[in-house]
């Protein structure tokens, strides 16, 4: 008998060891030759399928190397795992066949890898030098031919309060000698509970809601180096509306946070917030041409698309202001028709009133107890009535008495930013500008969907006993059918609360609450701060434009910018400002270049090329959901690398900090490597690097110290947790049941065998 059960818990172990999380993607390292001493392989496109049914995901990789040289190669495909992983359902086809391989401890992967970088003297793949390793034999590689490569395996995802994550390691296809043709991944999601949130901090994804509960999530992109692993963030509620928190904190600063939130997918017409929409249509002499009829098209869209309990109008303006009728009205066939009958009879000419039109809106919303929106479109600045900026701004602001959307769109770049910007600030809208190479019919269409079917509007966050500040956006938009709101910030003080969304349905109040927590430590969501940090630099350009320079906004932009790698266009210049002579030398340097290309490119003008260009690069940083590195900036975990005078060097150096020089390639280097294997990540950057850990900075180069050890201090472990709350893991919950189901067969099967005997 204890034979017996000794070979059920075996069974039982295998099953638990297999359901270990495991992600990771391989790439074929060749065998030098007497000819070629250092081949290189292409990736011609890899492909990616994943499966997500519950938290069971299945993983299929197809990729296509290429052998750029006149001779067959062979050579080792090397696939990194994640620290503590393991395979479950692992396979590999190479041209149809399965091929054999192993998967390799940590200790004999590091020597693999060791032998790899000393033969090829490039540390990139230090970076995988502390985990288990796949390995397999790969021949023939034919000469100037393809050698097409299969994957698949599974795993079991995590999910924690409801919040779930998938990430597929993406980043290393960099090793490829050039980009890659195509780059796809498609992830369906299938799960008994609703999804609500569909999120990626590292790549722009488009999302098709299905259902409730079946999402489809693609990411497409050509020639390209892919730099960064693919994380994909989905979360799951019973509510109408989720609300899911991730956190970020670490020491003493504040902390910082993600919510996100999402409506549900299936939702009854009846659900839909019944909406006044009037829309305001330049057709001064300089809308003729293509630009008139492009916006008639797209006018006719929304019109077309209106849901049958709103109301409308359209209004018209040039030198004077026209109106398809007195008063907004009901959408029926009969008011559709003859509405898009006065769209086909509009014509271009004339100056631009802009004042006069969206006074003659506002009027017409004034006795409005719905939501109310206008949609306002000029290629043009005030020429005719009231021209005065200030003064605009004022009779709109004064006219708006129930709280009307005012969406604006800019045509081409003879627009004046300031007042389109503020006019949509003011009136809780927002604006957006369409420049000659831009489709504007599709703009608008795309527009319009997204706004069409509003089910909360009036967005409010209460986050109880917890302090917070600069949120962004700054203020909330609407929630729409199919859309959803992510908001970053900071967090003063630390705790559990209750987090109360209000909102108005139909003119009546709505509150929803949900518990959350706020830690003291959550070090795990390291792209939470650098997302923050853009959105904040875009809040900051924008009050520089629109309200005038400030050495106190400057400064801040400069010291997010070089902390967190944040490079726009208006901040490009530092990745080469010098680093030698300490901060004060160099946010001095930066705030001189800074006015340099501030003038340079018109940033602050009010219309024109520069001020368009300015609007449209605020505007798309205040709304970004993924971070993105400039050439010679890397991001790696928590810290950031500058590539200056062909060193990689830490933007937490500093000269007064003690360096220590060590030679690439060493003794003293393998020993540092062997010993401190997580700054593995760090070197792997090049042969000159130079990083720092609390005090003290060590650089790699071609002079340094060549033998013995050097003492690094620990650096600070991450949390495992990917959500505030505390840990709910339902892996367990199916791990645990995998294996009581296993018991059962096991049990099952001995007790057959006993009474066969």
């Amino acid at each position: 008998m204890e034979k017996k059960i000794s070979i059920a818990g075996v069974l039982l172990l295998c099953v638990f060891y297999s359901l270990e999380f495991a992600c990771a993607d391989g790439i074929i390292i060749p065998d030098p030759t007497p000819e070629i001493p250092k081949p290189e392989l292409a990736i011609k496109y890899h492909h990616v399928n994943v499966s997500i049914d519950n938290q069971y995901a299945e993983t299929e990789i197809d990729q296509v190397f290429i052998n750029p040289y006149s001779r067959d190669l062979e050579g080792s495909y090397i696939f990194p795992l994640p620290e503590g992983a393991s395979i479950h359902d692992f396979s590999m086809f190479v041209d149809g066949e399965e091929l054999k391989g192993e998967i390799l401890e940590k200790e004999k992967a590091r020597q693999i890898y060791e032998d790899i970088v000393r033969r090829l003297k490039d540390p990139a793949l230090l970076e995988y030098i502390d985990r288990n390793t796949f390995k397999a034999r790969v021949y023939p590689i034919p000469a100037n031919g393809e050698k097409r490569i299969k994957l698949r395996y599974s795993e079991i995802i995590k999910c924690d309060s409801g919040i779930c994550r998938y990430v597929y390691p993406l980043e290393v296809e960099r090793f490829s000698s050039m980009p890659l043709e195509s780059v796809v991944i498609v992830v369906r999601i299938k799960s008994r509970e609703p999804i609500k949130s569909v999120y990626s901090p590292t790549h722009e994804i488009s999302v098709d809601r299905i259902s409730d509960y079946e999402v489809e999530v693609s990411y497409e992109e050509e020639s390209v180096k892919p730099e960064k692993d693919f994380e994909l963030y989905f979360t799951l509620s019973e509510e109408d509306f989720g609300l899911n928190l991730l956190t970020y904190k670490k020491g003493d600063e504040d902390g910082y946070f993600m919510l996100m939130l999402a409506p549900r997918v299936e939702i009854a017409q009846d659900e839909i917030i019944p909406k006044d929409i009037i829309f305001v249509l330049d057709t001064s002499g300089s809308m003729s041409g293509k630009k008139i009829e492009r916006a008639k098209n797209a006018l006719e869209f929304c019109i077309e698309n209106l849901n049958e309990e709103d109301r409308f109008n359209v209004i018209t303006f040039n030198t004077d202001v026209d109106k398809f009728s007195n008063e907004i009205m009901d959408v029926n066939s009969e008011n559709r028709e003859n509405a898009l009958n006065f769209v086909k009879e509009i014509g271009a000419g004339g100056g631009t009133n802009i004042n006069d039109a969206l006074l003659e809106a506002l009027k017409m919303l004034s006795r409005s107890d719905r939501a109310s929106m206008i949609v306002f479109l000029t290629d043009g600045k005030p020429t005719v009535g009231t021209t005065n900026t200030e003064k605009i701004l004022n009779n709109v602001k004064n006219a708006n008495k129930n709280n009307a959307r005012i969406f604006v769109f800019g045509v081409g770049y003879d627009v004046n930013t300031h007042l389109l910007d503020k006019i949509s600030q003011q009136n809780s809208g927002v604006s957006e500008y369409i420049t000659p190479d831009e489709d504007l019919e599709i703009k608008i269409s795309n527009f319009f969907s997204k706004i069409n079917n509003p089910i909360l509007s009036d967005l409010e966050l209460d986050f109880g006993q917890i302090n917070v500040k600069n949120l962004y956006p700054t203020e909330l938009p609407d929630l729409f059918k199919g859309s959803q709101i992510i908001v970053f910030g900071r967090y003063e003080n630390s705790g559990d609360t209750a987090i109360t969304l209000r909102g108005r349905v139909d003119g009546e109040e709505k509150s929803f609450s949900y518990d959350a927590e706020f830690p003291s430590i959550s070090e795990e969501n390291d792209f939470i701060p650098r997302l923050w940090a853009t959105r904040r630099i875009g809040y900051l350009l924008e009050q520089i434009r629109l309200h005038g320079e400030e050495k106190e906004i400057v400064d801040e932009i400069i010291e997010l910018s070089l902390r967190y790698g944040i490079i726009t266009p208006y901040t490009s210049f530092l990745v080469d400002v010098d680093t030698e002579h300490g901060r004060p030398t160099r946010i001095e340097e930066a705030r001189n270049l800074f006015d340099q290309i501030l003038g340079a490119t018109a940033f602050k003008a009010e219309s024109g090329v520069g001020a368009v260009k300015g609007a449209k690069t605020t505007w798309e940083l205040q709304r970004t959901e993924t971070y993105q590195t400039a050439e010679r900036v890397r991001v790696v975990e928590l810290k950031t690398f500058y590539l200056r005078d062909g060193i990689w060097i830490d933007n937490e150096y500093s000269p007064k900090k003690e360096t220590i020089k060590i030679k690439y390639d060493s003794e003293t280097y393998w020993n540092l490597v062997r010993e401190n294997p997580e700054i593995g990540k760090y070197l792997s950057l090049g042969r000159n690097v130079r990083f720092c850990i609390r005090d003290k900075c060590y650089e790699i180069g071609e002079e340094g110290i060549e033998h013995g050890e050097i003492e690094i201090p620990t650096t600070v472990p991450y949390s495992t947790t990917i959500s505030p709350r505390p840990p709910r893991d339902n892996t367990a919950l199916i791990n645990t049941t995998i294996m009581v189901a296993m018991v059962i067969v096991v049990c099952a099967v001995i007790l057959i065998w006993n009474r066969l005997r």
